[in-house]
């Protein structure tokens, strides 16, 4: 099993194509005289994979994007469908919302941020002041071993290292409501909800879980907690009794070296930390170490200066700038092309998050099966609703192994999610259509189609198992069969080999 702190040291190192999703204000960074980053607004603008260009993009405008500020413009695409479609169930993967930093940056203060909730500072949201009177009721639900101890919301004056602040709440709050609005005309999840339709799972750390929770109230409000199990995931790849893959490791050392090798070939970068070096007074190891992009984007995101020195005097020194915080950004973002282009990742990726695909297509077959009357409905319901709270060590290679490679590295609060439709027409027994090539009439399937969204945006015929379908044909929507055939055997192809265990244990593979 791969563990966490190499899948966290490779995907810190991973940070791309930091492009807003959503409408958000367009924010262009410019550092006033005091060393503070403020932000310049221009037009609003909306994408998820970067529209090709000549120039480079510029590595501080995209990490912005990273930051994942709540905005009041925001809309999505999910709960959208053809007229004559039914919704089965969703299964959405988010990673946490805003954190404060993993590692601190020797010989400078900590970035001063309050990790206590309050309604009277921004960002806030109306649900804010329900949320956290609601979990104090916490005790009521079914949480597994170790949840329980975790605390239910963030309550530090100032904040622990990795700890969620008050927007990584309120982006999930947001996220939560979003999809709320999005799927009440769906009638998704009824009033009377049992405890077998809904899942809800979380990875052992306070961030996730407050993170879970978050979204869940901004979905459910006032949930019964009674209902509710939170269930614990002990692998941030959320792979369950599947996490045994020797191959998998293999491919992540691998990555490791090829990245190894690009960070040293560029003189650059180099430069730009021996600089910074020099300027805390460190040896340039001990600043590598302690991972400088992490504590700079806690910076750029809450609007701080750049860390100074602090002497032992206590007055101010020299300051980092945003020219070192650009050189890094920069090397990140050559560093996603040649991972594209070597392909290592990909292969890690299939292999690391098969188990939760696998899982996720194992549950959407069986409500598509209970709802064409193939096999009996479970006692208590079908799950008709799975949320997974993640990192972006999970969400990036599931993005990867859906060959969404194209996808920005996810910001803080992304979501990913899998929607089950039903034709109605077939819901009342009529005849099916047929779809061949081009997403034309040609064979049954069951009238039961997938729709994956990338933070609101429909990327379906991006994923490598629907890219062949014409997305302007009469049925815009990807049938579940081509999922379920990506899942259980396409998938391994980029490994050469036809099974999970084959694709593992195999020396060849």
């Amino acid at each position: 099993m791969v563990s966490a702190v190499a899948a966290r040291f490779l995907l810190s190192l991973i940070m791309v194509n930091l492009l807003p999703t959503t409408p958000l204000v367009e924010e262009r960074p410019v550092q006033a005289a005091d060393g503070a980053v403020r932000v310049a607004q221009g037009k609003t603008r909306k994408r998820v994979f970067p529209v090709p260009h000549i120039q480079k993009p510029n590595p501080i405008s995209e990490a912005y994007g990273y930051c994942n500020t709540p905005s009041h413009t925001e809309q999505a695409w999910e709960g959208h469908s053809p007229a004559d479609y039914k919704l089965l169930s969703v299964h959405v993967m988010i990673r946490h919302g805003d954190r404060y930093p993993l590692y601190s940056i020797p010989k400078t203060k900590r970035p001063a941020i309050n990790c206590t909730l309050s309604t009277s500072r921004n960002p806030s949201h109306p649900l804010l002041r329900s949320f956290i009177s609601h979990m104090g009721k916490g005790n009521l639900g079914h949480w597994e071993s170790p949840l329980a101890s975790l605390p239910r919301f963030p309550n530090h004056n100032t904040c622990e290292t990795g700890e969620l602040t008050q927007t990584g709440v309120v982006q999930h709050l947001r996220n939560g409501k979003l999809l709320q609005q999005a799927y009440r005309p769906h009638s998704l999840v009824p009033s009377d909800w049992s405890p077998q339709q809904v899942w809800v799972e979380t990875t052992g750390k306070s961030r996730t879980l407050q993170s879970g929770l978050a979204f869940f109230y901004g979905f459910l409000p006032e949930f019964n907690w009674k209902k509710l199990t939170v269930h614990h995931q002990g692998s941030t790849l959320f792979c369950g009794s599947a996490c045994d893959c020797p191959a998998r490791n293999r491919y992540l050392e691998q990555e490791q070296k090829r990245q190894y090798r690009l960070r040293v070939a560029d003189a650059e970068l180099e430069r730009t930390y021996a600089d910074m070096a020099r300027t805390l007074g460190i040896p340039t190891c001990n600043l590598r170490a302690a991972n400088p992009i992490d504590s700079l984007l806690c910076h750029l995101c809450h609007g701080l200066s750049f860390p100074c020195v602090s002497r032992k005097d206590g007055s101010t020194g020299e300051c980092l700038t945003m020219a070192q915080f650009a050189a890094i950004r920069r090397q990140q973002l050559d560093d996603e092309k040649d991972r594209r282009r070597v392909g290592l990742y990909r292969k890690y990726a299939v292999l690391a998050m098969y188990p939760y695909l696998n899982r996720t297509a194992t549950k959407m077959e069986r409500v598509a099966k209970a709802a064409t009357g193939s096999r009996p409905p479970r006692a208590g319901g079908e799950e008709i609703f799975t949320l997974s709270s993640a990192h972006d060590v999970t969400v990036a290679p599931l993005l990867s192994a859906l060959g969404l490679e194209e996808a920005r590295f996810p910001p803080f609060a992304a979501r990913l999610v899998f929607e089950l439709w039903k034709s109605t027409s077939a819901l009342q027994g009529q005849k099916e259509p047929k779809l061949g090539k081009g997403g034309r009439p040609k064979t049954r399937d069951g009238g039961c189609f997938i729709r994956v969204l990338y933070n609101g945006e429909d990327v379906t015929h991006d994923t490598t198992f629907c890219r062949s379908l014409d997305r302007h044909s009469s049925q815009p929507l990807c049938p579940l069969k081509k999922f379920l055939s990506f899942v259980r055997r396409d998938i391994f192809g980029v490994v050469n080999a036809t099974s999970y265990h084959q694709a593992c244990y195999s020396r060849t593979g």
